[in-house]
């Protein structure tokens, strides 16, 4: 992920894919860059990098 630098984004990437239906959870790792995310179904990644890209970060290939 791309421009995740503190707490607070990752607190802002968490909060907005957790809205997504069916996340259970939701982890960020600020130092690694990334995000973990637990859903009852599988998730787009489409969708999950929309919201990632809303919330005003990138997710990287």
């Amino acid at each position: 992920m791309s421009g995740m630098t503190c707490g607070g984004c990752a607190k802002k990437v968490t909060g907005h894919v957790s809205e997504i239906a069916g996340v259970t959870d939701v982890q960020a790792d600020v130092a690694a860059g990334t995000i973990t995310v637990l859903s009852e179904n599988p998730l787009d990644t489409a969708e999950v990098r929309a919201v990632v890209q809303r919330a005003g970060y990138q997710l990287v290939d």
